[in-house]
């Protein structure tokens, strides 16, 4: 149980994906204009990841055991896909509000490295199945954590005098850095709990 706590714990804090990682930048940056947005964003991820980690997980030790492992991120990316017009699907159905504001952004999510990269590194790493699973919600947690506090960061900067140079672009990146250094205080925290 303590090692799926700290698959768990690392995935969020420590080894997030977007702060740490840099996956998924393009989301990060675009849908977390709005609180909603990024929750719903978040979701949305949250549920991609961990369902396609359960597709891809038997999905490669087919294709290793067949000496097809070369196929892995082409088949990988066709699970991802699928699974994102499925999330389309759902969204488009029954959240059409949300639908709506993920606009592009949504599709982007077949795209999202972010995604892929939790397939390609739960098996890198040498995960069983069980952490595979736990890697992926805990990266999924992790992308809503940082979309969260991200999008208040955001908001807050809306009702802020910043100076004319700093205007748009270049603030949200200057943010996007300090709120990726703000979770390197949790390595120490995450080590210490777990030696």
């Amino acid at each position: 149980m303590k090692i799926f706590l700290s698959i768990l714990l690392t995935a969020i804090l420590t080894n997030n994906y977007i702060l740490s990682k840099f996956l998924g930048i393009c989301p990060f940056l675009g849908v977390s204009k709005k609180l909603n947005t990024a929750v719903g964003m978040s979701a949305a991820v949250i549920f991609v990841m961990v369902l396609a980690s359960a597709v891809t997980y038997p999905l490669n030790t087919f294709l290793e055991n067949n000496g097809l492992g070369y196929l892995q991120t082409i088949v990988f990316i066709l699970v991802i896909a699928a699974l994102v017009q499925l999330v389309e699907i759902v969204l488009r159905k029954y959240i059409p509000a949300l639908y709506n504001s993920l606009g592009i952004y949504l599709p982007l999510i077949t795209t999202n490295c972010a995604v892929l990269g939790v397939t390609i590194l739960n098996i890198d790493s040498g995960y069983t199945f069980w952490q595979s699973m736990v890697n992926s919600l805990g990266a999924g947690l992790g992308f809503l954590v940082a979309m969260v506090m991200f999008a208040g960061v955001r908001e807050r900067l809306e009702s802020c005098n910043v100076p004319k140079f700093l205007e748009g672009l270049p603030i949200t990146l200057v943010a996007a850095s300090l709120v990726s250094l703000s979770f390197l205080g949790f390595t120490g925290l995450v080590e210490g709990i777990f030696a």
